[in-house]
């Protein structure tokens, strides 16, 4: 998905682009995405990037039908947790962004289902919704393709070539000088977006550039229909941070996920695995259900539909990395995007095709700046892995301002 956003994008800005797809359009992550798109996001940044995907999502139906406004409903286990969505909606007033803060009753008159005995209260963005993976793809490819682009679809890219050159301040450098794939072919290019997914660490690798990028194992179920409990296609989306659950609107039935704290890392992605799923770990996957019956009780009284567990790309700080890949000039990461790769394809392909048509995104894009970890710190497995365990279970932690600690003896100083 992100690949043909970027497609789209980069030919609006003026420049000629070819995409290579290992497999076909829709594959690897993108093909079993969640498909939810929330405008309310902690950082600006995503609230932009957001915003400009789902108007992108708007203006390209005609391409295919992509977006479902079902709206989106946050719940709130505890004060904290609604101050937070507090903050939320102020800052989505700054960007146009419906909101309520809703008490636990008005929260259970927009999602019936839902249990809000033990809610402390909740937030709700009508215009939240719900994207269609491959609807939106084929939108932005077909898009594409009108403005000139070539999409090329089955071919693997086998090297990524550089060249050794002298800087203006007399530095030797290197930068791209072209691709080979692997049916033998050379294509001769100054630029090289790596945009594959949970595969990018590979190739970013074979220019000699470590990318903090592991790939993890996410699962969501479908339930059976819960038409006989009042289910339908036009309840929102629903986040229960505090549990670390969503459970996601599909017809009459629910999509239901989350964050587990002892997630499963796929530790050597297999090149075939084009729309491959892993078989789900029902012992991890459980830590989740508890929550999803506490907040939807109907739950327990239908069955499972389907189970789904594919990879995503997690990164060790929870943030994508895109943008110009140090020491290696024309070579640009578009990857790491911590399941929100579909939120925030369409936003985040018009930026780096800025960045890399006229030399700087016109949103700040430094939280997803690769050069924000250190060469030797990308290189170190441990620690990588270990802080991308830890930003996947804390997926849906509160995210404070700012924070304060003072110690007994400052507090008594004061005094």
């Amino acid at each position: 998905m992100v690949g043909a956003a970027l497609s789209f994008a980069l030919q609006r800005q003026g420049l000629a682009t070819l995409l290579l797809e290992a497999h076909s359009l829709t594959a690897g992550t993108t093909w079993h995405t969640a498909g939810m798109l929330w405008r309310l996001r902690p950082s600006y940044v995503d609230i932009e990037l957001h915003g400009r995907t789902r108007q992108l999502a708007l203006e390209l139906q005609h391409e295919g039908e992509a977006w479902t406004q079902n709206g989106g409903l946050f719940i709130a286990c505890h004060r904290e947790r609604l101050a937070e969505y507090e903050r939320l909606a102020q800052l989505g007033a700054r960007y146009d962004v419906e909101a309520a803060v809703l008490s636990p009753a008005e929260a259970k008159l927009i999602h019936p289902l839902l249990n809000v005995d033990d809610v402390y209260g909740a937030l709700h963005s009508p215009t939240d919704g719900t994207l269609d993976p491959a609807g939106l793809t084929n939108a932005y490819a077909r898009s594409a393709r009108a403005l000139g682009a070539m999409i090329v679809e089955g071919v693997r890219v086998a090297d990524v070539e550089t060249e050794h050159f002298t800087a203006l301040d007399g530095a030797q450098a290197r930068r791209v000088c072209g691709v080979t794939t692997e049916c033998g072919q050379r294509i001769a290019t100054r630029h090289v977006v790596n945009a594959c997914g949970s595969w990018s660490a590979e190739l970013s690798a074979s220019v000699g550039a470590p990318l903090p990028l592991l790939a993890m194992k996410h699962a969501y179920v479908v339930t059976e229909s819960l038409a006989a409990h009042g289910m339908h296609g036009g309840l929102p989306n629903v986040r229960d941070h505090d549990l670390s659950i969503y459970l996601k609107t599909q017809g009459a039935a629910l999509a239901i996920g989350g964050y587990e704290q002892n997630p499963e890392f796929w530790p050597e992605p297999q090149t075939d695995f084009a729309f491959g799923l892993f078989e789900l770990d029902w012992d991890t996957f459980l830590q989740n259900t508890e929550g999803h019956l506490r907040r939807c009780p109907p739950i327990e009284h239908v069955g499972i539909a389907s189970t789904v567990c594919g990879p995503e790309a997690f990164t060790p700080d929870h943030k994508p990395i895109v943008g110009p890949q140090p020491g290696v000039r024309g070579f640009w990461q578009a990857c790491g995007f911590n399941s929100m790769g579909m939120m925030l394809s369409g936003g985040i392909a018009e930026q780096l095709a800025e960045w890399i048509a006229l030399g700087a995104p016109s949103i700040d894009l430094f939280s997803y700046d690769p050069a924000r970890f250190h060469p030797d710190t990308a290189a170190d497995k441990s620690w990588v892995r270990q802080c991308t365990h830890e930003s996947y279970a804390k997926t849906y932690a509160i995210v404070y301002p700012c924070l304060l600690y003072t110690s007994d003896a400052a507090d008594e100083e004061d005094s």
